[in-house]
């Protein structure tokens, strides 16, 4: 079998910052930038382009199966692939109950880019890591030899992958006609914790990022350091979470976060994702009230995804 050819599909890399004007971080002396990684691929969007490629190559011209809840980026991310790279795919869905429903538009998705969908149960989803239940999935699929992309596609290869976003962002970023801007702090949300353990680890010693937690839980700082460990033997960057701005936990988006990104649309004419990028910029706002940043600080904010339609 062979890699398939990544560079067919022509990503936008590295992927451009833009400058925000937004009088809530200028009144406290704030340069906001966007990191639009949703423009790197118009089908592998954002951070699921950083982490899947290595995988993607890794699995050469294998099935590929992965896992995912019922509105998973990743599985869509994961199916499209697919399909530009004619891959056979299958991802594994938590919840048996939802096999008998018809389709949400997310694994409708996945379907039509020719992704085999296999729903199992909420107790053996949560142990689809242990050796003898991942065997009994890969085998319900008939696909014994498949190259397996664990949940959110954070493993080693995706971590080693993110850790160009962070390089991208090293000692200075190109924005617009100034072309020597340096970021002191670079945020992300946050959902399996890989892409800010790449990004960390690519960041210059001046720099921090931060992470904001779409799930609720508190698990994460143990797992990115955990990720960190496996791609590069031990913690590596200045980083930190903050775990206020999940507003109840993934998939929950409250009246009052989607009237924020509407808001946030409107002034600056860029579309929010809101299961991750939304809490993202909430949070920003938020900290840069509570005087988070000191005056002068340049927050370079991720932007991993887009609305879906």
């Amino acid at each position: 079998m062979t890699s398939p050819d990544l560079a067919a599909l022509r990503p936008r890399l590295p992927s451009p910052v833009q400058e925000i004007a937004d009088g809530r971080f200028g009144r406290h002396g704030i340069r906001l930038l966007l990191k639009r990684d949703d423009l790197i691929h118009p089908d592998l969007i954002g951070n699921k382009w950083r982490k899947l490629a290595p995988n993607l190559t890794a699995a050469a011209g294998r099935t590929v199966v992965t896992f995912g809840g019922a509105y998973s980026n990743h599985l869509r991310a994961t199916a499209a692939a697919g399909r530009l790279l004619s891959l056979p795919t299958v991802g594994v869905v938590r919840g048996q109950e939802l096999s008998d429903r018809p389709l949400n538009p997310s694994l409708a998705r996945c379907a039509a880019d020719g992704m085999r969908l296999h729903f199992v149960d909420r107790s053996t989803y949560r142990r689809k890591s242990e050796p003898e239940t991942l065997a009994g999935i890969l085998r319900a699929v008939d696909a014994v030899d498949a190259y397996v992309v664990p949940e959110g596609g954070s493993n080693s290869l995706a971590v080693r992958g993110c850790r160009a976003l962070g390089e991208e962002l090293r000692a200075r970023a190109d924005v617009d006609a100034d072309a020597d801007v340096h970021v002191d702090v670079v945020a992300l949300a946050c959902g399996t914790g890989g892409t800010l353990a790449g990004l960390a680890a690519g960041l210059g010693p001046d720099q921090r990022a931060l992470g904001i937690p779409v799930l609720r839980g508190g698990f994460l700082a143990a797992d990115i350091e955990g990720l960190q460990e496996r791609a590069f033997g031990g913690r590596r960057g200045d980083w930190s979470l903050d775990d206020r701005f999940h507003f109840g936990g993934y998939a929950r988006v409250p009246a009052e976060l989607d009237a924020f990104a509407g808001d946030f649309e409107q002034r600056h004419g860029v579309p929010v994702e809101r299961l991750y990028v939304a809490k993202l910029l909430y949070g920003l706002v938020a900290l840069a009230d509570e005087g988070a940043f000191p005056r002068g600080s340049t927050v370079a904010a991720v932007i991993t995804g887009r609305p879906f339609p």
